[in-house]
């Protein structure tokens, strides 16, 4: 059975054996595929069934008239494998028809062929043959909004915030972008993992994000509705105070029920015409996407949040079950479309101020790499998932054991017969009121490591997708956006994905930490700062890394082994951490940088600024001289992940309203004070 297995397996992109981190060959054992076959469709539970499925497969694909999805680059389509007799035709996205031989607008069309046995159509999608990047060098800053509070949060940092740190950092600092953690709406319930990058949805964000008060209905509260809203903002004063006295860690869940408390009241408050008919508006133009969002929303309020514990009618939402429990349940769905309308206005007014401040880009949206599967776009998008399957990452020298994200991936076969629709949808959302979109773990647009439900990480196997058509639906939507496109490709990388990328005109992530000569895994001394690529955001640090303040004082190794965290013995740890810390200071004494009358952080960022790359970035809490990291990687319990402030050296939280005072904020703006200034010259 093995090698019709195999065959079996290669055929539908599985992965039979894969090479790791070291170079080692390894094979894949049968019952890995097995399961991750079962997942795509394909039963190859015995010998006599995975024949049965490499004939069908076989056989299938000799009769296809057409790919369930055709991706063009230019504008020309290649020529088609078609019989003699056929004919094809385009039938274009905005109406009309077109030869399939001439050049052909970008957009999502449909491609008609006609033959003596039959027809056949298929999505056309013809994307840009390469996005534009930026022409200028740009700067900003990269934040987790819920650390940055400000003294009119409720407890985490809002769209209210953001708009102000846009707008002050535009205008005050000459920065052009502020990149931003994933805003993507949470599951509901008890929050175990606070981490947004395991979201419920990607195609809506969170309305724990509104500025409740920015809402116009707000100032319109009377009677019970205004008594229930002032009670929830002298909570969420308490709450925020507490937090930036350094009281209390952020709390998600809390902050979540008052808003809600508060968002039902300002609800009932009647929208007036012109707002009514936006609503209207916004809810024609979201359709079917926000229909299932807002029901798996309301349902999830009456069964809990495990969609695939409800009752069994109602886990498929084409079913008749769900449909009369959204009748039913009708003015609760309206409630969630309308929180969705009021947090895309919030994120629209934030992106508005961040252009009106003179910011070259605007926001960055982050695009986590996947979602929790019990949440929204799991139920919804149940036929382009694939079901007992984790996300994850073979093991390596930095996680041994390998990793389980605990996220369902998508079906190769699932996307391509949806027309790449749902991954459109989500993209979409997330380039919609951005100037630029990262792409977390841009890898997995090639191929995601699959891990069976139950399995040890060390079980599973990679699983390829057609790269060809999610390149081109990233660069389809990013292009109707008018945005740029940052895909994060740190870590192992599969051979040629970053040539692809860059190709493509997809920026990529280059963090300080990991830029050696002969690769982070050689380490050779540092990169010299003229041998960084040009096509990418540069970066000191980032959220899943120690704070550059630690990393230079060792105090990062030191918090690792209070945790219990270490492998190794801790001297050594810490020996190996200081080798690091000096050679990087050795590079930039020899490149003049030190000694550096505003310290060794604002150094580190010039160095940046000697590198050619198009992009720099500055993590906020670098600017404040925070020493806790916003994340540990591979714990949960042990550190606060993901609920601290922005704080400055000695752990005091740092509201917005006193950024601008912060001496290491203006001296880490000056270092880049001279990329506006020669653009706005040139």
């Amino acid at each position: 059975m093995t090698g019709i297995l195999r065959e079996l397996a290669r055929a539908h992109g599985i992965a039979t054996a894969y090479t790791t981190d070291r170079g080692q060959r390894v094979a894949v054992a049968p019952d890995t595929l097995v399961a991750v076959l079962a997942a795509c469709g394909v039963d190859a539970a015995t010998g006599t069934a995975a024949r049965a499925a490499l004939a069908a497969h076989r056989e299938r694909a000799a009769a296809r008239l057409l790919p369930a999805c055709v991706v063009v680059r230019g504008g020309v389509v290649p020529p088609l494998a078609l019989p003699g007799n056929a004919t094809a035709e385009v039938e274009l996205e905005g109406g009309g028809r077109a030869a399939l031989s001439g050049p052909l607008p970008t957009g999502r069309h449909t491609l008609h062929v006609s033959a003596p046995g039959g027809g056949r159509r298929a999505p056309l999608l013809v994307v840009p043959e390469r996005l534009p990047v930026p022409a200028e060098r740009h700067w900003g800053f990269l934040v987790q909004l819920y650390s940055v509070l400000s003294e009119r949060s409720w407890g985490m940092g809002d769209l209210g915030d953001l708009a102000e740190l846009a707008s002050w950092s535009g205008r005050a600092l000459g920065a052009d972008f502020v990149q931003l953690g994933p805003l993507h709406a949470v599951e509901p319930g008890p929050l175990p993992d606070p981490s947004p990058y395991r979201p419920g949805s990607r195609r809506y964000p969170d309305p724990m994000h509104l500025r409740v008060e920015a809402i116009p209905e707000y100032a319109y509260l009377t009677g019970e509705g205004r008594r229930t809203a002032d009670r929830c903002v002298t909570r969420a004063r308490a709450l925020n105070e507490g937090v930036l006295r350094g009281d209390l860690l952020i709390d998600r869940e809390t902050v979540r029920f008052l808003k809600h408390e508060a968002l039902r009241a300002v609800h009932q408050v009647p929208l007036p015409p012109g707002r009514a008919a936006a609503f209207a508006e916004f809810t024609a133009r979201e359709g079917g996407d926000l229909t299932d969002f807002a029901t798996w929303c309301a349902l999830a309020g009456v069964h809990g949040g495990a969609w695939r514990s409800w009752p069994a009618g109602l886990r498929d939402p084409r079913s008749p079950a769900v449909a009369r429990a959204r009748e039913e349940l009708a003015a609760e769905v309206d409630f969630h479309r309308w929180l969705a309308w009021v947090t895309d206005e919030q994120l629209a007014a934030a992106q508005a101020a961040a252009v009106d401040a003179g910011m070259g880009i605007g926001l960055i949206h982050d695009l986590a790499v996947g979602v929790a599967p019990e949440g929204a776009d799991a139920w919804a998008l149940q036929e382009s998932l694939a079901t007992g399957m984790s996300v994850g990452a073979p093991p390596d020298d930095f996680n041994p054991h390998g990793q389980d994200w605990g996220q369902p991936p998508w079906r190769p076969d699932g996307l391509a017969a949806a027309g790449y629709r749902p991954l459109a949808g989500l993209l979409r959302a997330g380039l919609r009121h951005a100037g630029a979109l990262r792409v977390d773990h841009a890898m997995g647009l090639f191929r995601l490591w699959w891990v069976p439900e139950g399995r040890a990480p060390s079980e599973g196997t990679y699983v390829r997708y057609d790269a060809e058509a999610m390149l081109g639906v990233l660069m389809l939507e990013a292009h109707r956006a008018g945005a740029a496109v940052i895909g994060e490709d740190l870590g192992t990388v599969e051979a040629g994905v970053r040539r692809l990328l860059d190709e493509r005109g997809i920026l990529g992530t280059s963090v300080q930490r990991f830029e050696y000569l002969g690769g982070s895994e050689g380490r050779q001394g540092p990169l010299p700062p003229e041998q960084w690529r040009r096509d990418c955001l540069a970066t000191v640090t980032t959220h899943d890394l120690p704070t550059t303040a630690a990393w230079l004082s060792g105090e990062h190794v030191e918090l690792r082994a209070r945790l219990g965290l270490l492998t190794r013995p801790e001297a050594e740890e810490k020996s190996e951490a200081a080798a690091e810390r000096d050679g990087w200071l050795a590079e930039l004494e020899r490149l003049g940088l030190l000694p550096d009358p505003d310290g060794d952080v604002v150094a580190l960022h010039r160095f940046l600024c000697r590198t050619p790359a198009r992009l720099l970035g500055v993590w906020l809490p670098d600017a404040t001289g925070d020493r806790r990291p916003q994340n540990i990687p591979g714990t949960s319990t042990v550190h606060p992940n993901w609920r601290l402030p922005v704080s400055d050296g000695q752990g005091r939280p740092v509201p917005l309203e006193d950024l601008p005072g912060r001496p290491l904020v203006a001296a880490l703006s000056r270092v880049f004070a001279d990329l506006r200034r020669h653009r706005e010259n040139s």
